[in-house]
Parts: C-alpha cells; sequence; structure tokens
C-alpha cells in the first residue's frame, strides 16, 4: 500500500495520499443538462483532466491514475467511441511538451490490443519518451477493466512458469505472485479513489489494487470539478482512518 506523507499535504497536519485514482464520471450527463451532444461534454472532461493533473501535481501527489475509457465502454455508440480516443490522441500529442517541462511520467494501464494502431503508437511513444522522468506519475487506465487486468496477469504468470508440458504442476498461487504480474506492479496500490457524478460503484476500475482504499463520492459532474474540489477531497481523506482489517488502536 502506499505511504501517507504528513509533509507535503496542502492542509496542515492532513495526511496527505501517495496514490490517487480517480473515476472521471458524468461527462454525457454534463453535456445533456445543458442540452449539448454527448461528445462536448467529453472535450470538457478532457479540459478538466489536464486542470486536475496540473493541480495534483502542485500538491505534490506521486502517483495519479485516471480512468479514462474502461472495456465496457465499446458498447457504447461507435461515434462516441470514436470521439473519445481521437480526444485520447489529441491530449497524448498537446501534452507532451507540458510533461516533460514538469518531469512527468505516463504510464499505461489496460490492454493495448484492441486499441487502434496510432493510438497505441501515441500511448507507447509519451511512455517511452518520459520514461525517465522523477516527477508525478501519470496512468492513463484506457481499455482498462479490473477483472481484465486480472485475468491478463494470471495469463502472464502461467506463461512463465511452465515449459510447454501441460502436466507440470504449478506452485501455490499468493497475492504477491499475482500482484507482480500487474499492469503496473512497481506503483503502491491507491490510497484513495475519488468518483464524480455521485455513482456508488466501483465500475470495474482497479479491483485488485483498491482493495482496501478510501473512497469519495463527489456529486458534481467531472468537467465542473476544479483544484479546490481536489484539496476538498484530500481533506476528507486525511480525516479517515485506515485499519486494513485491524482493530482501532
Amino acid at each position: 500500500m502506499g505511504k501517507e506523507n504528513m509533509t507535503d499535504s496542502p492542509v496542515p497536519n492532513t495526511p496527505f495520499p501517495a496514490h490517487i485514482g480517480i473515476i472521471m464520471d458524468g461527462n454525457g450527463r454534463w453535456a445533456q443538462k445543458r442540452r449539448l451532444k454527448r461528445t462536448d461534454g467529453h472535450l470538457e472532461g478532457l479540459k478538466t483532466a489536464r486542470r486536475i493533473v496540473e493541480a495534483a501535481n502542485r500538491l505534490g501527489l506521486r502517483y495519479l491514475t485516471l480512468y479514462v475509457f474502461s472495456t465496457e465502454n465499446w458498447k457504447r455508440a461507435e461515434s462516441e467511441v470514436n470521439f473519445i480516443l481521437s480526444l485520447v490522441k489529441r491530449y497524448l500529442v498537446a501534452e507532451l511538451d507540458h510533461y516533460r517541462t514538469d518531469r512527468l511520467r505516463v504510464r499505461y494501464a489496460g490492454d493495448m490490443d484492441r486499441l487502434p494502431r496510432d493510438i497505441a503508437s501515441e500511448i507507447n511513444k509519451a511512455c517511452d519518451d518520459t520514461k525517465d522522468y522523477d516527477g508525478m506519475q501519470v496512468v492513463l487506465a484506457l481499455n482498462y477493466g479490473g477483472r481484465d487486468e486480472i485475468v491478463r496477469a494470471v495469463n502472464r504468470m502461467l506463461g512463465q512458469s511452465g515449459d510447454g508440458d501441460s502436466k507440470k504442476s504449478l506452485p501455490s498461487v499468493s497475492e504477491d505472485m499475482i500482484s507482480a504480474y500487474l499492469d503496473n506492479p512497481d506503483i503502491p496500490d491507491p490510497d484513495f479513489i475519488i468518483r464524480t457524478a455521485g455513482e456508488f460503484r466501483t465500475s470495474n476500475f482497479l479491483l485488485w489494487e483498491g482493495a482496501y482504499s478510501e473512497y469519495y463520492i463527489s456529486d458534481l459532474f467531472w468537467p465542473d470539478w476544479t483544484e479546490e474540489d481536489l484539496k476538498n477531497a484530500i481533506t476528507d481523506y486525511g480525516k479517515r482512518e485506515r485499519r486494513f482489517g485491524a482493530v482501532s488502536k
């Protein structure tokens, strides 16, 4: 689990999470409420993502995972899916100079095989260009599903365990073994997961890593989020007592 940093908190004497995951929900509803197209909401959501990345970096966060596109989102209209993916490509190209300036490292979580080649290429380029940066790490969860990640981790583990003999017995599986084959095993589990738009569900996000994460539900749609909302969420996190199944002292 990520360690709490007491010294870098934006609020005095408030424990500060090392890793925050955000389920960025409500783009479509934000647009519909304003009688706009759903794609307009996704465009505003992209602007918010940049705003929150910059704010999180200023506040001293070490890891930020953004739930960009889930394995279930392919069920949406093809035009909406294509628009979201085009925004991702635009974001990666436009923000790369900004990431270089602030030495932010781009990481990826998800199954890249189903992504269009141009999108996959831009992701790989961004990850490769920033791999040596020592600033905040931004993980883009794209074509990502928690169950899918666990399945892929087990398959990777099995692929490393045998020699082609299907009868060869495998060692007992442990949590540490599976964790070692997840998409980003070197990143600490999220201390804190934020969900916008007032929904109370995990939506298949970081199911393994978020087993003991603290959750924060915001009624605001994602495009309405500001740095102040992020600070308020972190302040709320600082009031939590994290016991990880133990008894309170």
